[in-house]
This record gives C-alpha cells, structure tokens and sequence, in this order.
C-alpha cells in the first residue's frame, strides 16, 4: 500500500495520529522518490462496473422473459445466454478500453516529445505559463522554467502529467483489467438469476428483486465506505434505485409481448 493510500485510508477513518505517519519526511521521500510505491492494486472501479452491469442486465432480461413467458427454463436459459455475452462482451470492452488509453498516452508522450525537440521555445513558453497560472511570477518563476527545461525527461514529464493531465497506461494492465471486469460480470449476473433454478416462476421474481436490490445497495454502501468514507446509506440506496429502476424497464417491456 502507497503512502497516499495509507493517508486516503486514515482520513476515512478520520484516524490523526496515521495521517501524520503518512506525511513525515521520511515517508514522503521514500514514497515519491521510488517509483513502485505509486503502483495502484485498487480494482474497486473494475469490480463494480463488471458487477453492477451484469447484475443489471441480466435482472433487466430475466425480469422481461418472465413477464412474458411462463417457462421457468426459458428464463433460465435466456439468462445464461445474457450472462456469458455480458461477462465476455463487458471484459472485452475493458481489454480494449485499457488499450486505447495506453496508445493515447503513448501518442500524446510523442507528440510532446517531438514539440521539445524542434520548437523548445513554444515549450518552455508552455511551461512559463502554467506557473504562471499556479501564482508565480518575476524572478521565481524564471528559475522554476530554467530548471525544468534544464532536464528534458523532466521537462516531457510536467508537460504530460501537468498540462496534459495524463498518467501513464502499462499495456500489461489491460488484460487482468478484462479478466477483473468479465468475471465480476458473472458473478454479478448469477445473483438475479439464482431464485430461478430453485422456486417457481413467480416465487422466482419476487426473491430475484429483493437479493438484487439488496446486493446493490451492498456494493453502493461499500463503495462509498472505500471512497468519499460518508453518506454510506444514501450512496447504498441510490445505487439500488438506479439499479432497479434500470431493470424493472425490461419487466414492463416483457409484459407488452406475453406469450401464451
């Protein structure tokens, strides 16, 4: 765990004494000056969007079979069959996402690259006006251009992460980025679809409504817990009404083509 994680952390838990850990001089250097404590293992954003959208999806087909047929193996087997598409189309989506953010970052990374060979002074005019922009003027801000554009690693580094706003992407990321997504698909999907290989139809629906908007107000409850650390309750049922809102639209739509 970073030291910005270990502070994101304490801050949450509103625990003083491990936000001043964090921010002692020798873990500030320690952490900025070694490039591996900035490596990120936090997949809470994957998890939720591969569970979430299988969840939603499949409750929104299963919800719609229901309503229009009677067969509880219909629902069953249209279930899966939205499960697997979901699961597979949902990780391949964010394998190429991940790809397409690492070829920008690399195109953009080139493209600065070439600007700091062949027109410099455009560059360092670049630089000059962002600190600029941050408040510094006069002899300062002359000294703080200089010494960026002193060094051109550094100097593409401020204009990547700075004016361009852009952290770089590892390619290798993309594929456990994939597998994470497709497979919290799954078992997103299997929660609404559960109730169906136990109990009748309409036994069925009801308990698929209920563990489905409990699961998601499960998952808002602990995003917000890990993240903004308040308003637990009221990010727990917003992200169950949405969810259910989302779905019960392919109830209604299943109900206007009943077959007998």
């Amino acid at each position: 765990m970073s030291r910005v994680d270990k502070a994101r952390r304490a801050f949450l838990q509103n625990n003083v004494d491990k936000i001043k850990n964090a921010h002692t001089k020798e873990a500030i250097h320690s952490d900025i000056h070694h490039e591996e404590a900035h490596l990120k293992s936090f997949n809470l954003p994957e998890i939720i969007l591969g569970g979430q959208d299988g969840l939603v999806n499949v409750l929104g087909v299963i919800l719609g079979v229901a309503a229009a047929t009677s067969s509880s193996q219909i629902v069953i087997v249209a279930g899966l069959a939205a499960t697997f598409a979901e699961s597979i189309s949902m990780a391949a989506v964010a394998y190429t996402s991940k790809l397409a953010q690492a070829d920008y970052y690399q195109s953009e990374l080139e493209r600065e690259r070439w600007e700091i060979e062949h027109i410099p002074e455009g560059e360092r005019e670049e630089i000059r006006a962002l600190y600029e922009n941050y408040g510094f003027k006069g002899r300062v801000l002359d000294e703080i251009v200089d010494k960026i554009t002193s060094d051109r690693a550094i100097w593409l580094k401020v204009m990547m992460e700075q004016e361009l706003k852009l952290e770089p992407i590892a390619r290798k990321d993309a594929l456990p980025a994939g597998i994470i997504v497709g497979i919290s698909a799954i078992v997103g999907s299997i929660i609404p679809l559960a109730p169906f290989f136990f109990f009748p139809l309409k036994a069925s629906i009801a308990v698929s409504l209920i563990i489905s908007a409990f699961a998601l107000f499960v998952v808002g409850f602990y995003k917000a817990k890990q993240t903004i650390g308040r308003n637990l309750l009221r990010q727990g049922v917003e992200m169950m009404a949405i969810g259910m809102v989302s779905a019960l639209v392919g109830y209604f739509v299943g109900t206007l083509f009943q077959v007998k």
